[in-house]
């Protein structure tokens, strides 16, 4: 009889529309891969909870932003620890699997991120620039992001958001790790064109600021992509550490480094299901 297969149950919502990105597609090309080495079934995340317990492992992947379902994500959060289910990426993430907060942690403890405050003495402490972002803490994908004048920082309503200064940057730059191995960079070389991608062949510093902050999150299984740009003086900044359902831009690779990225996540996802 052939060997019996891992049970994954892939989390994902192939109608999620996104800017400039193509969430399904990437979805239909990674579990069909995964389906060589394991028995697979695809779910929307509203029905993940409901579902999990007849297999040995589920993959969140381009399930969309989680403001979408609240309710259903922390349910789905509390069973999983409950039954002891393994989740893919593990929630154990410090990042954007729950919120922006750390951004301001980052912040404050002299990591190399944009500025970020939360209330108005933090931010009448920010860099002086012509523009600042405001977000959401809860935010996801830029949706509630606006722009707003120094002059307005004070009468803005702190309590969800964040306020970072608008940062004169060269690109953005996504480094891309399966577990604490990084795989493979890309970079958007116009700053008005955040998902026009192109390969990046990072240095040895850009590398370890990298590094850095995937081993200062929870995760030893999982996918996690970190996001920065390069300011005028050259120095990295992080944006953001997407640790929960990474977009990751796999019809932008050349076949071998496509081809690495999936064995290396076959490799993470057997040693996670048989226990390691």
């Amino acid at each position: 009889m052939p060997p019996v297969k891992p049970r994954v149950l892939f989390v994902t919502d192939l109608a999620y529309q996104a800017r400039g990105r193509r969430y399904g597609d990437e979805d239909v090309f990674l579990s069909s891969r995964l389906r060589e080495d394991f028995d697979l079934a695809l779910c929307h995340p509203l029905d993940a909870a409901a579902l999990m317990d007849a297999f040995d492992l589920v993959v969140v992947r381009n399930s969309g932003p989680v403001l979408n379902y609240p309710a259903a994500y922390e349910e789905f959060r509390t069973r999983a620890g409950q039954q002891g289910v393994r989740v893919y990426n593990q929630l154990t993430g410090k990042a954007d699997m729950t919120g922006k907060q750390y951004l301001l942690d980052l912040s404050a403890t002299g990591h190399p991120v944009i500025p970020t405050a939360d209330d108005p003495a933090g931010a009448d402490r920010l860099p002086v620039t012509d523009a600042y972002a405001v977000k959401p803490k809860a935010g996801a994908d830029s949706l509630g992001l606006r722009f707003v004048t120094r002059d307005e920082l004070a009468g803005l309503d702190y309590g969800d958001i964040l306020v970072q200064p608008r940062i004169d940057f060269r690109y953005e730059v996504s480094f891309y790790f399966v577990d604490h191995a990084f795989q493979y960079a890309l970079h958007a070389p116009d700053p008005d064109r955040r998902w026009e991608l192109e390969p990046y062949r990072p240095t040895a510093d850009d590398l370890g600021f990298a590094q850095r902050f995937v081993d200062w999150n929870a995760i030893d299984r999982g996918i996690q992509r970190v996001d920065a740009c390069r300011t005028q003086d050259g120095r990295l900044l992080l944006v953001e550490l997407e640790d929960l359902n990474p977009y990751l831009s796999l019809d932008l690779l050349a076949p071998p480094e496509r081809e690495a990225f999936v064995t290396a996540l076959k490799a993470s996802l057997h040693e996670f299901a048989a226990g390691r």
